[in-house]
């Protein structure tokens, strides 16, 4: 039995879209399939007509395609998914997936992640992804990244392998290798030699005061930050450094230790000991929870742990509450 299929289609056109994706949901429905659409309003709503009488047997749930939330919170909804497939049907989930990272290249980079990640982390479980990739608004990095992240493509109604495909654990440290812009000049805060973790985390929630303006948001990166902290002092070798860059838009944090051991790029999508979180290993996970974007980078001086936010306006966050 195939295992897990992940393709991306490059579409043209709202006709190419609907096409596609009615004949992958309706091979999904006759194979007894569970297929779950996870896609914007707008995109829903043309699958949807396609399918006719058929849209009743599909389900919708856009966190899948990160809309609204991070990627360890996509992976458990699709894990629930998939535990809902097993026991039903074929014992397989079908996912309709449209790709939107976002506008910056942060976004797009986190994206990029998932996409690959994906591969890896469910690489044995049964299920059928079909990603939508539309050529007319989507910039040109995002579908060439769509060729190194999915096996197979679907072009023109055509499905091909994809030549310039990368394996998750090679594109995953090439990926981590990018820096934000904001990196380019004087950090705003920099420690080599932290003496202790209880200092460090002290020092950061100073910098964080002056440069994080929303209160909610600016306790939820301090955790997650002194989660990955906390590894570095406990598992790492000293000494630990820190650096903090910040704009009025970007905050970036990155936190070294002078070990040369782990370095999965996988790291921290699932706790490292499952559902059990009472068992440790949260530290990972959590941040990328917390923060935009979570990089593992090793280099001759140790392991860099790179955290990446934008910044919330206070006033726009509180109006949405």
């Amino acid at each position: 039995m195939v295992r897990h299929s992940h393709t991306a289609a490059l579409v043209r056109s709202d006709d190419e879209t609907t096409a596609v994706a009615a004949s992958f949901l309706e091979e999904g429905l006759r194979h007894g399939d569970l297929p779950v659409v996870a896609a914007s309003p707008r995109t829903a709503a043309l699958v949807r007509d396609a399918l006719g009488e058929r849209a009743g047997a599909v389900e919708e749930d856009a966190r899948i395609c990160l809309l609204g939330v991070r990627t360890p919170d996509a992976m458990v909804v699709t894990r629930r998914l998939l535990d809902r497939a097993r026991a039903t049907g074929s014992g397989r989930l079908r996912v309709l997936g449209e790709v939107q990272f976002g506008t910056t290249a942060r976004s797009r980079r986190e994206g990029e992640r998932y996409e690959s990640a994906a591969n890896a982390l469910l690489a044995t479980a049964p299920l059928t992804a079909l990603c939508l990739y539309d050529r007319r608004w989507l910039p040109d990095e995002v579908v060439a990244g769509a060729r190194r992240t999915h096996p197979e493509l679907v072009m023109g109604g055509v499905r091909v392998s994809s030549s310039e495909f990368r394996q998750p654990a090679e594109f995953l440290r090439e990926l981590a290798l990018r820096r934000d812009p904001v990196e380019a000049g004087e950090p705003v805060y920099a420690v080599d030699g932290a003496p202790a973790l209880a200092g460090l985390r002290g020092e950061l929630r100073r910098v964080f005061g002056e440069v994080v303006p929303d209160e909610d948001q600016r306790a939820d990166l301090h955790l997650g930050v002194s989660e990955v902290a906390a590894n570095a002092f406990r598992h790492g070798r000293r000494p630990i450094s820190a650096r903090v860059w910040a704009d009025r838009d970007t905050l970036v944090v990155t936190i070294t230790d002078s070990g040369t051991g782990f370095a999965d790029p996988l790291a921290g999508f699932v706790p490292a000991h499952g559902d059990d979180l009472a068992a440790g290993g949260m530290g990972l996970w959590l941040a990328r929870k917390l923060w935009d974007s979570v990089d593992l980078v090793p280099g001759p001086a140790g392991l860099t742990v790179r955290l990446a936010a934008g910044l919330a306006d206070p006033v726009s966050r509180r109006g949405a509450a």
